[in-house]
């Protein structure tokens, strides 16, 4: 789908993530030309083998089977992975403007609602007061 608004911008992704889609682009190669006539170019990444879009009560499906897999208790909708993604990238120490910028947010306070503070991030800047404070 196109991003809302009217505006194009580069996503980037972690490199480990390459050469998985790049096999996975061959394996897709290998569909549509075992497809021939019968492939449908929508020009989408996940697609069935003929072309077609995944309808999304599959992919909806397919969600929920990748929670139960990955052993996550909460019943999370496939938005909450952005919310997730966020607060992750926080945690890394990336500048809250970064994830702005990669979530493709128009107002930093849009993002900010997006990221939520974690244990992780309280204990590191008390761990950071502490330094300061006693060195």
């Amino acid at each position: 789908m196109k991003p809302k608004g009217k505006s194009k911008r580069t996503i980037m992704i972690p490199p480990p993530l390459i050469p998985l889609l790049k096999l996975h682009q061959q394996t897709q190669q290998a569909e549509k030309e075992a497809a021939g006539e019968r492939w449908q170019d929508y020009d989408l990444v996940w697609c069935h083998p003929d072309g077609r879009p995944i309808d999304a009560g599959q992919d909806w499906d397919e969600w929920k089977e990748l929670l139960r897999l990955a052993e996550v208790e909460k019943d999370a909708r496939v938005h909450d992975a952005r919310h997730t993604a966020a607060t992750l990238l926080i945690e890394q120490g990336v500048d809250i403007s970064v994830v702005q910028e990669i979530l493709g947010h128009s107002q930093l306070t849009t993002t900010k609602r997006y990221t939520h503070i974690t244990a992780t991030l309280s204990t590191e800047a008390a761990a950071r007061m502490g330094r300061a404070l006693w060195g």
